[in-house]
């Protein structure tokens, strides 16, 4: 399911300080509160932005663990082979 992109919500990357700075548009005279739609949009960008970061992290954090797994398993080898010499 792509994500819904109305006309007013953010474009570009998510920062903290573009969402703090987030205005969205008032509702015509004789209604209160925002656009139902707009505000949907802009929960929906941000569900899948903070999904897709959370996805990436985890993915750099399991390499990260695979990486330090290698690194210590060539130090180890490494470490026999120059007390054998």
């Amino acid at each position: 399911m792509g994500v819904y992109h109305s006309h007013n919500a953010l474009t570009g990357p998510l920062t903290p300080d573009r969402l703090a700075a987030v205005e969205l548009p008032r509702t015509p005279l004789g209604r209160r509160g925002y656009r139902p739609d707009d505000v949907d949009a802009l929960l929906h960008r941000l569900a899948y932005e903070v999904g897709e970061r959370t996805r990436q992290r985890e993915q750099v954090l399991e390499e990260n663990r695979r990486l330090k797994h290698a690194l210590r398993t060539w130090q180890s080898e490494h470490a026999t082979t120059r007390l054998d010499r």
